[in-house]
């Protein structure tokens, strides 16, 4: 992994850091200083690669963790059929077309859902913007 490089550069420096590291009679048993000035990492990083390879083995020592944030869904199924109906819709008048932020004003306005940001908005759009846009009931001024 180290001679090819094909690992990502966080993974193979971590290699690097567990192989000087090795304080076995035939490994090279480098001191902390000499470790942070050949791989220009702190000995906070080199302690957690430690720390890490003898809790976890050599797996949890090169990769990382899986994230285990939740997101909770700002939108269920109900909101976002209101969100794609009223984005289908007439613009208000004197608008030619819908921006998220007037999207989210009137959504927010109808009681549908608690206030979200118009990056909520978005993001329920560009998830069904694709079937939207084939069935052809998107609103278009022209």
């Amino acid at each position: 992994m180290i001679a090819s490089g094909t690992a990502s550069a966080r993974k193979i420096r971590r290699a690097q850091i567990l192989l000087k590291s090795d304080s076995s009679p035939k490994g090279p048993n480098w001191s902390y200083q000499a470790i942070c000035e050949a791989f220009d990492v702190s000995e906070t990083t080199i302690t957690t690669v430690r720390k890490a390879y003898c809790e976890g083995g050599l797996e949890a020592a090169l990769n990382r963790k899986p994230s285990v944030r939740e997101y909770r869904r700002r939108l269920d199924g109900e909101a976002e059929a209101h969100l794609i109906a009223l984005a289908c819709s007439q613009p208000p008048e004197g608008h030619v077309r819908w921006t998220l932020r007037l999207l989210r004003d009137r959504f927010v306005e109808a009681g549908y859902a608690e206030p979200v940001s118009h990056e909520t908005i978005r993001q329920v759009l560009k998830k069904r913007i694709e079937t939207l846009a084939q069935a052809a009931v998107l609103y278009s001024s022209a």
